[in-house]
Protein backbone atom coordinates (compact mmCIF):
# COMPACT_ATOMS: atom_id res chain seq x y z
CA UNK A 1 0.00 0.00 0.00
CA UNK A 2 1.42 3.38 -1.01
CA UNK A 3 1.97 6.25 1.39
CA UNK A 4 -0.84 8.24 -0.21
CA UNK A 5 -3.28 5.32 0.13
CA UNK A 6 -2.26 4.79 3.76
CA UNK A 7 -2.81 8.46 4.52
CA UNK A 8 -6.24 8.40 2.88
CA UNK A 9 -7.18 5.24 4.80
CA UNK A 10 -6.13 6.81 8.11
CA UNK A 11 -8.17 9.94 7.41
CA UNK A 12 -11.26 7.84 6.68
CA UNK A 13 -10.94 5.43 9.60
CA UNK A 14 -9.90 7.93 12.29
CA UNK A 15 -13.30 9.68 12.65
CA UNK A 16 -15.06 6.31 13.04
CA UNK A 17 -12.55 5.21 15.69
CA UNK A 18 -13.03 8.47 17.58
CA UNK A 19 -16.80 8.10 17.41
CA UNK A 20 -16.51 4.50 18.65
CA UNK A 21 -14.40 5.60 21.66
CA UNK A 22 -16.58 8.60 22.45
CA UNK A 23 -19.93 6.82 22.06
CA UNK A 24 -20.19 5.66 25.72
CA UNK A 25 -19.47 9.21 26.94
CA UNK A 26 -22.04 10.66 24.56
CA UNK A 27 -24.64 8.18 25.83
CA UNK A 28 -23.99 9.25 29.44
CA UNK A 29 -24.28 12.93 28.52
CA UNK A 30 -27.50 12.27 26.60
CA UNK A 31 -29.04 10.45 29.57
CA UNK A 32 -28.10 13.33 31.89
CA UNK A 33 -30.47 15.70 30.06
CA UNK A 34 -33.36 13.24 29.84
CA UNK A 35 -36.74 14.39 31.14
CA UNK A 36 -37.50 10.87 32.36
CA UNK A 37 -37.21 9.90 36.04
CA UNK A 38 -35.31 6.74 35.15
CA UNK A 39 -32.07 6.51 33.20
CA UNK A 40 -33.13 5.34 29.75
CA UNK A 41 -31.67 5.59 26.29
CA UNK A 42 -32.59 7.16 23.97
CA UNK A 43 -33.51 10.05 26.29
CA UNK A 44 -37.00 11.47 26.39
CA UNK A 45 -37.34 15.23 26.34
CA UNK A 46 -34.69 17.70 27.41
CA UNK A 47 -34.03 19.25 30.82
CA UNK A 48 -31.13 20.56 32.90
CA UNK A 49 -32.97 19.97 36.16
CA UNK A 50 -30.79 16.97 36.99
CA UNK A 51 -27.72 19.21 36.95
CA UNK A 52 -29.49 21.74 39.16
CA UNK A 53 -30.44 18.93 41.54
CA UNK A 54 -26.89 17.56 41.67
CA UNK A 55 -25.17 20.92 42.07
CA UNK A 56 -27.53 21.82 44.91
CA UNK A 57 -26.95 18.55 46.77
CA UNK A 58 -24.81 19.10 49.88
CA UNK A 59 -23.41 15.56 49.73
CA UNK A 60 -22.30 16.05 46.14
CA UNK A 61 -20.70 19.39 47.01
CA UNK A 62 -18.78 17.77 49.87
CA UNK A 63 -17.62 14.86 47.71
CA UNK A 64 -16.59 17.19 44.87
CA UNK A 65 -14.59 19.46 47.19
CA UNK A 66 -12.99 16.42 48.81
CA UNK A 67 -11.81 15.09 45.44
CA UNK A 68 -10.73 18.54 44.27
CA UNK A 69 -8.75 19.31 47.43
CA UNK A 70 -7.21 15.85 47.52
CA UNK A 71 -6.18 16.04 43.84
CA UNK A 72 -4.59 19.48 44.21
CA UNK A 73 -2.61 18.62 47.36
CA UNK A 74 -1.50 15.23 46.03
CA UNK A 75 -0.40 16.82 42.75
CA UNK A 76 1.72 19.40 44.56
CA UNK A 77 3.29 16.66 46.67
CA UNK A 78 3.99 14.55 43.58
CA UNK A 79 5.66 17.54 41.94
CA UNK A 80 7.86 18.22 44.97
CA UNK A 81 8.90 14.56 45.05
CA UNK A 82 9.04 13.93 41.32
CA UNK A 83 11.10 16.95 40.26
CA UNK A 84 14.20 16.14 42.37
CA UNK A 85 13.89 12.46 41.46
CA UNK A 86 13.71 13.31 37.75
CA UNK A 87 16.81 15.51 38.03
CA UNK A 88 18.81 12.78 39.77
CA UNK A 89 17.66 10.06 37.36
CA UNK A 90 18.30 12.22 34.30
CA UNK A 91 21.81 13.22 35.34
CA UNK A 92 22.68 9.75 36.60
CA UNK A 93 24.88 11.11 39.38
CA UNK A 94 23.55 8.72 42.02
CA UNK A 95 24.40 4.99 41.95
CA UNK A 96 21.35 2.81 41.30
CA UNK A 97 19.41 5.43 39.34
CA UNK A 98 17.75 2.76 37.21
CA UNK A 99 16.61 0.93 40.32
CA UNK A 100 15.20 4.15 41.77
CA UNK A 101 13.33 4.87 38.54
CA UNK A 102 11.92 1.33 38.48
CA UNK A 103 10.72 1.59 42.08
CA UNK A 104 9.08 4.98 41.53
CA UNK A 105 7.33 3.78 38.37
CA UNK A 106 6.24 0.44 39.86
CA UNK A 107 2.73 1.67 40.88
CA UNK A 108 1.94 1.86 37.15
CA UNK A 109 2.81 -1.83 36.72
CA UNK A 110 1.05 -3.34 39.72
CA UNK A 111 -2.76 -3.82 39.68
CA UNK A 112 -4.12 -0.75 41.38
CA UNK A 113 -6.79 -2.64 43.34
CA UNK A 114 -4.05 -4.81 44.86
CA UNK A 115 -2.03 -1.68 45.58
CA UNK A 116 -4.98 -0.16 47.43
CA UNK A 117 -5.52 -3.30 49.49
CA UNK A 118 -1.81 -3.46 50.34
CA UNK A 119 -1.86 0.17 51.45
CA UNK A 120 -4.90 -0.49 53.62
CA UNK A 121 -3.09 -3.37 55.34
CA UNK A 122 0.06 -1.28 55.75
CA UNK A 123 -1.82 1.63 57.34
CA UNK A 124 -3.58 -0.82 59.64
CA UNK A 125 -0.30 -2.41 60.78
CA UNK A 126 1.30 1.04 61.16
CA UNK A 127 -1.77 2.19 63.15
CA UNK A 128 -2.35 5.11 60.80
CA UNK A 129 -6.06 5.72 61.23
CA UNK A 130 -6.38 9.23 59.76
CA UNK A 131 -8.41 8.75 56.59
CA UNK A 132 -7.50 12.12 54.99
CA UNK A 133 -3.79 11.46 55.55
CA UNK A 134 -4.06 7.92 54.20
CA UNK A 135 -5.90 9.13 51.10
CA UNK A 136 -3.27 11.80 50.57
CA UNK A 137 -0.42 9.28 50.80
CA UNK A 138 -2.23 6.79 48.56
CA UNK A 139 -3.08 9.31 45.85
CA UNK A 140 0.41 10.80 45.91
CA UNK A 141 1.92 7.36 45.40
CA UNK A 142 -0.23 6.44 42.40
CA UNK A 143 0.17 9.79 40.58
CA UNK A 144 3.92 10.13 41.22
CA UNK A 145 4.81 7.82 38.26
CA UNK A 146 2.80 10.00 35.85
CA UNK A 147 4.56 13.08 37.10
CA UNK A 148 7.97 11.42 36.92
CA UNK A 149 7.54 10.07 33.38
CA UNK A 150 6.42 13.45 32.06
CA UNK A 151 9.30 15.27 33.74
CA UNK A 152 11.84 12.75 32.44
CA UNK A 153 10.50 13.26 28.91
CA UNK A 154 10.93 17.03 29.35
CA UNK A 155 14.50 16.70 30.65
CA UNK A 156 15.43 14.78 27.49
CA UNK A 157 14.44 17.85 25.43
CA UNK A 158 16.78 20.22 27.30
CA UNK A 159 19.48 22.02 25.32
CA UNK A 160 22.44 21.50 27.65
CA UNK A 161 24.58 23.94 25.67
CA UNK A 162 22.48 26.77 27.09
CA UNK A 163 23.21 25.57 30.63
CA UNK A 164 26.91 25.35 29.86
CA UNK A 165 26.89 28.84 28.37
CA UNK A 166 25.16 30.27 31.45
CA UNK A 167 27.66 28.55 33.76
CA UNK A 168 30.57 29.84 31.69
CA UNK A 169 29.24 33.38 32.02
CA UNK A 170 29.28 33.05 35.81
CA UNK A 171 25.72 32.01 36.66
CA UNK A 172 25.33 29.96 39.81
CA UNK A 173 23.79 26.45 39.63
CA UNK A 174 20.59 27.80 41.18
CA UNK A 175 20.40 30.61 38.62
CA UNK A 176 21.07 28.18 35.77
CA UNK A 177 18.22 25.95 36.91
CA UNK A 178 15.75 28.81 37.53
CA UNK A 179 16.43 30.87 34.40
CA UNK A 180 17.68 28.31 31.86
CA UNK A 181 16.55 24.78 32.77
CA UNK A 182 13.14 25.50 34.30
CA UNK A 183 11.74 27.48 31.32
CA UNK A 184 12.67 24.56 29.05
CA UNK A 185 10.92 21.92 31.17
CA UNK A 186 7.94 24.08 32.17
CA UNK A 187 5.60 22.50 29.56
CA UNK A 188 6.41 19.09 31.04
CA UNK A 189 5.86 20.36 34.57
CA UNK A 190 2.41 21.70 33.65
CA UNK A 191 1.53 18.53 31.74
CA UNK A 192 2.63 16.33 34.62
CA UNK A 193 0.57 18.38 37.08
CA UNK A 194 -2.55 18.25 34.93
CA UNK A 195 -2.30 14.53 34.21
CA UNK A 196 -1.58 13.78 37.87
CA UNK A 197 -4.57 15.91 38.87
CA UNK A 198 -6.86 13.98 36.52
CA UNK A 199 -5.67 10.59 37.76
CA UNK A 200 -6.21 11.60 41.38
CA UNK A 201 -9.55 13.32 40.77
CA UNK A 202 -11.00 10.28 38.95
CA UNK A 203 -9.37 7.61 41.11
CA UNK A 204 -11.67 4.90 42.44
CA UNK A 205 -9.57 1.84 43.47
CA UNK A 206 -7.35 3.58 46.05
CA UNK A 207 -10.23 5.64 47.42
CA UNK A 208 -12.41 2.53 47.60
CA UNK A 209 -10.05 0.96 50.15
CA UNK A 210 -9.03 4.06 52.09
CA UNK A 211 -12.11 6.34 52.22
CA UNK A 212 -14.83 6.38 54.85
CA UNK A 213 -18.26 7.96 55.21
CA UNK A 214 -16.87 11.30 56.45
CA UNK A 215 -14.14 11.58 53.81
CA UNK A 216 -15.79 10.42 50.60
CA UNK A 217 -14.23 11.40 47.24
CA UNK A 218 -16.51 11.92 44.26
CA UNK A 219 -15.95 8.51 42.57
CA UNK A 220 -16.92 6.76 45.83
CA UNK A 221 -19.98 9.00 46.19
CA UNK A 222 -20.97 8.05 42.63
CA UNK A 223 -20.47 4.35 43.41
CA UNK A 224 -22.72 4.56 46.47
CA UNK A 225 -25.34 6.52 44.53
CA UNK A 226 -25.47 3.79 41.89
CA UNK A 227 -26.30 1.25 44.60
CA UNK A 228 -29.57 3.04 45.43
CA UNK A 229 -31.22 4.09 42.17
CA UNK A 230 -29.97 4.76 38.67
CA UNK A 231 -31.67 7.98 37.65
CA UNK A 232 -30.34 10.70 35.29
CA UNK A 233 -28.71 12.50 38.24
CA UNK A 234 -26.05 9.77 38.20
CA UNK A 235 -25.38 10.53 34.55
CA UNK A 236 -25.24 14.23 35.42
CA UNK A 237 -22.53 13.56 38.02
CA UNK A 238 -20.60 11.50 35.48
CA UNK A 239 -20.98 14.26 32.90
CA UNK A 240 -19.57 16.81 35.33
CA UNK A 241 -16.56 14.56 35.90
CA UNK A 242 -16.12 14.24 32.13
CA UNK A 243 -16.40 18.01 31.80
CA UNK A 244 -13.68 18.50 34.44
CA UNK A 245 -11.32 16.23 32.52
CA UNK A 246 -12.10 17.87 29.18
CA UNK A 247 -11.56 21.39 30.57
CA UNK A 248 -8.23 20.30 32.05
CA UNK A 249 -7.02 18.85 28.74
CA UNK A 250 -8.20 21.92 26.82
CA UNK A 251 -6.35 24.15 29.28
CA UNK A 252 -3.20 22.10 28.70
CA UNK A 253 -3.59 22.41 24.92
CA UNK A 254 -4.42 26.13 25.12
CA UNK A 255 -1.53 27.26 27.29
CA UNK A 256 1.14 24.67 26.49
CA UNK A 257 0.15 22.30 23.70
CA UNK A 258 -0.27 18.60 24.37
CA UNK A 259 2.41 17.50 21.91
CA UNK A 260 4.89 20.05 23.23
CA UNK A 261 4.12 19.17 26.85
CA UNK A 262 4.71 15.49 26.19
CA UNK A 263 7.94 16.18 24.33
CA UNK A 264 6.60 14.82 21.04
Amino acid sequence: MSTESTSRFVKIVTPFLLLYMLAPLLVVIAISVSDNFLATFPPKGFTLNWYVHVLGDAKFQHAFMTSLTLAVIATLAALLLGAPAAIVIHRGDLPGCQLIETLLLSPMILPILITGLAMLQFFSVAQMYSVPVNLFVGHTMIILPYMLRTLLASFKQIDHSLEEAASTLGASPVSVFCFVTLPQIMPGVLAGCLFAFLVSFDDFPISFWLADARTEPLPIYLHHALASIFDPSIAAISSLMILTSVVTILALERFVGVRKAMGI
